[in-house]
């Protein structure tokens, strides 16, 4: 026979819930879901010189179909043999112009590949 006195008190389940809430918030705002790298700009404006002032100049453009090498469409991963025969002694330089409608992630791309190029030094044309 069960004790009249002895009732069982209900667990309230309000204070579970607001912790959990309280840790997804938490971790939500902590942790980061996108990888971030930095890659440095030189932008350069009308008659800016670089380090390679005698070196050969190669225009490229950057376009939201992918990048044009002094007027014809190159893939990023033939970059370097489509400006290997416009060298002189190794040295290169290279004046990157963005259309507007290209996009950050070809931009980052095409900054990966040039930077890649061995004795090319590249600005970006404003």
């Amino acid at each position: 026979m069960p004790k009249r006195g002895a009732t069982r008190a209900r667990l309230s389940l309000t204070s579970l819930i607001d912790v959990i809430f309280l840790l997804l918030l938490f971790f939500m705002l902590s942790s980061t879901f996108s990888k971030f790298g930095e890659i440095p700009l030189r932008t350069s404006s009308g008659n800016a010189r670089t380090d390679f002032n005698d070196a050969p100049i190669v225009f490229a453009r950057l376009t939201a179909r992918g990048v044009t090498i002094n007027g014809r469409a190159v893939a990023l991963d033939r970059l370097e043999t489509a400006v290997a025969p416009m060298r002189r002694d190794g040295d290169l330089r290279v004046l990157l112009s963005v259309a507007e409608a290209a996009q950050a992630q070809g931009l980052a791309d095409a900054l990966r590949a040039f930077q890649s190029l061995p004795d090319a030094r590249f600005a970006i044309l404003e």
